[in-house]
């Protein structure tokens, strides 16, 4: 059997595509799937897409639910953020605009008319980067840093202030 050498330290063997099928089951020759006529090739995608985006829409609206019960249970908006759980956090960035990074949770990211920002949800404090890549005039990225000590209503104005 041949190897083909997939990087320095990684041997993998080359598998004929006839014994592909048969170790692993879920992978189809192509020769298989243009044997159809066009009009199915065509509609078996259309279904999948359709699956998609019916799935995705069902996730979101399951999303915003969740995230309307986690905002019912927000503290006072003068409690500190330390006595916020951390979905009920997570709840309130999201309705201020922020995403959450799909690299590290514990970074968000918003994009303002006037400014982008990132905010960081460390162990000591929330940190919120400013960034000169943004729409507004910045020469260099400004970063502000926030006690979990100081109430949530604060943090949010001066968030959202801006740089």
């Amino acid at each position: 059997m041949p190897i083909a050498l997939v990087s320095a330290f990684i041997a993998v063997p080359i598998v004929s595509s006839a014994s592909n099928s048969s170790l692993f089951p879920a992978f189809r020759s192509s020769s298989a799937i243009r044997a159809l006529p066009a009009s199915q090739r065509n509609r078996k995608r259309r279904r999948r897409g359709a699956l998609f985006l019916t799935a995705s829409a069902a996730f979101s609206a399951a999303a915003a639910a969740e995230d309307e019960e986690w905002l019912k249970k927000l503290p006072d908006k003068k409690k500190p953020l330390y006595s916020h759980s951390l979905p009920c956090i997570e709840a309130w960035l999201r309705k201020l605009g922020f995403r959450q990074s799909r690299e590290d949770q514990a970074v968000w990211l918003v994009e303002k008319p006037d400014w982008h920002a990132q905010l960081s949800l460390d162990v000591t404090d929330l940190y919120i980067r400013y960034l000169k890549s943004g729409p507004g005039d910045l020469e260099k990225d400004i970063e502000r840093r926030f006690s979990y000590a100081l109430s949530r209503e604060d943090v949010e104005n001066a968030i959202l202030g801006g740089p």
